[in-house]
């Protein structure tokens, strides 16, 4: 008597995911004085990589140096280039050491840099002062 093999047990054949071509897109970096974080999303703000000093491998002070923030922009990079990404606008938040050597770095590895905007929150009036001290 022959057995027939059954469909129950063989694995799902999964279809791969297709990747979209994006030849235009945003870049966000975030640099504060304690890290440096860059992502890279489409014109939707639809992120594509990112990649931050601390996932890198960098610890405690290091990472908010600019050669951290090189390092960062060439591992988000690589991970876009699966996607096509040409050019970017740039939008760069805070105010740490890493921020000038994160643009730098866009150039520098193969993205030509569109725009740059600097989206740092500012102030308008601030906190309340402290009331004066009673001695």
């Amino acid at each position: 008597m022959a057995t027939t093999p059954t469909t129950s047990s063989a694995a799902p054949i999964k279809k791969k995911k297709k990747r979209h071509h994006v030849a235009r897109g945003l870049a966000f970096i975030q640099a504060t004085y304690n890290n440096t974080i860059v992502s890279l999303a489409d014109q939707q703000g639809n992120i594509l990589s990112w990649a931050s000093a601390g996932k890198a491998g960098f610890k405690g002070p290091k990472k908010a140096t600019p050669y951290a923030a090189g390092v960062i922009v060439k591992l988000a990079v690589e991970k876009a280039r699966d996607y096509g990404l040409k050019d970017v606008d740039v939008n760069v938040k805070g105010i740490g050491s890493g921020r000038e050597a994160a643009i730098r770095a866009l150039g520098a590895n193969g993205l030509n840099v569109v725009s740059i905007r600097d989206v740092t929150p500012i102030p308008h009036n601030g906190v309340r002062r402290p009331k004066p001290r009673r001695v």
